[in-house]
């Protein structure tokens, strides 16, 4: 191992970049479109392709069910393609005539066709649970996050009594387990009284504290004065680490609809947003770092593709559940020109979406930045 990782980091930073970005983005496109293809087996539907990658294939094979397997050389994503996904209304009567009697998609009830979409975003939230499992009981769970490392004179929490030192364990009866918890609490609370309780040399005591205001770039925000301390590492059990990996995939999906919801509100900029290209730089970064940062890497993006995919957007798998969803209640689908429509908006609003990413990755990654000090 230590070889490797010495091989590893002797690599130029270009094509240590690259490789970290298909070994990442593969693994969780291949998990997703697993999901879809497992399902669609589970329900009775056939599978054509599985393909990871886009372009032409630079290795394929079909098994004996008469699945063809493909890897593209273009790793920015993956599809299966459902045996009859079309409706015979819009299919010619020799592909009408080669489809396996009762093994097309668009014969199954509403309910198989809505399992076999919704696999692939359970796919990738299991495989974060998973993977955030698997770090906890190897790299350890990281515990005492909420331990005060310093307190700054004259500030909100030294007139209230807080010392370095001091683990805070609630927030107006609301338990803490990390930092970030911490200030998300007490951000929105510039001014108002909260009620901390804290642990001190094995004891539990309250303390009153107002947080004071402080203008920054989100607007008025409550600040403390303190600064967190270091976490310690413990080892979790399979059972324990499983339920802790539930809990931070919940956490950060709860997270990741704050900031969307943020942003649509004008409250956070999209300049936070990032696409391909960033998720290459973070990539190569989190590789440099050891399998731990990448593997964590991974689960948080296998939450967001997870995530991204429910979004009740047309050509999404979330767009498909809310058309299937519409098609129980009415007892039929819906109707051919709104499902056009449908999917125009959605197309026009991914390529927007897309155009925006790329257009941040750009200016204000590192692309960006080696162009400016070209210029400059």
């Amino acid at each position: 191992m230590d070889l490797l990782a010495q091989a590893w980091n002797l690599l130029p930073s270009l094509p240590r970049t690259l490789i970290a970005f298909a070994v990442v983005l593969g693994v969780l496109v291949f998990i997703h479109e697993l999901g879809h293809y497992l399902a669609a087996r589970w329900r009775g539907v056939h599978v054509d392709a599985f393909s990871i990658g886009f372009g032409r294939p630079l290795w394929q094979r079909t098994d004996r069910r008469g699945t063809e397997w493909r890897l593209g050389w273009l790793p920015l994503g993956g599809y299966v393609k459902l045996h009859g996904q079309e409706v015979p209304e819009d299919t010619d009567a020799a592909t009408r005539a080669s489809w396996r009697p009762g093994q097309t998609f668009h014969e199954k009830p509403v309910g198989d066709r809505a399992i076999v979409v919704a696999a692939g975003p359970v796919a990738n939230y299991l495989l974060a649970v998973l993977l955030f499992a698997g770090l906890y009981m190897t790299a350890g769970y990281p515990t005492g996050q909420t331990a005060v490392g310093a307190v700054v004179e004259n500030s909100a929490a030294a007139r209230a009594g807080v010392r370095a030192g001091d683990e805070i364990l609630a927030l107006d009866g609301a338990r803490v387990s990390r930092f970030e918890q911490v200030q998300r609490h007490v951000q929105p609370r510039a001014g108002q009284p909260i009620e901390m309780r804290i642990a001190r040399d094995g004891e539990e005591r309250t303390l009153a504290v107002t947080p004071e205001a402080r203008e920054g770039p989100q607007g008025t925000v409550g600040v403390l004065g303190i600064q967190g301390g270091g976490a310690r590492l413990e080892r979790l059990g399979p059972l324990e680490a499983l339920g802790a990996g539930v809990s931070q995939t919940v956490d950060v999906t709860w997270q990741s609809l704050k900031s969307v919801g943020e942003m649509l509100t004008g409250q956070r900029s999209a300049r936070d947003l990032g696409g391909p290209i960033k998720i290459a730089e973070i990539s190569g970064e989190a590789a440099s770092l050891g399998v731990t940062p990448l593997v964590s890497l991974m689960a948080l993006l296998s939450v967001s593709l997870g995530l991204l995919n429910l979004f009740p957007i047309p050509l999404l798998d979330g767009g498909h559940l809310v058309f299937y969803a519409a098609e129980a209640i009415r007892g039929r689908p819906l109707p051919p020109k709104a499902q056009e429509y449908g999917y125009r908006a959605g197309f026009a609003l991914l390529a927007t979406l897309f155009v925006l990413v790329s257009w941040n990755d750009i200016v204000h990654g590192t692309i960006g930045k080696f162009v400016a000090r070209l210029v400059g």
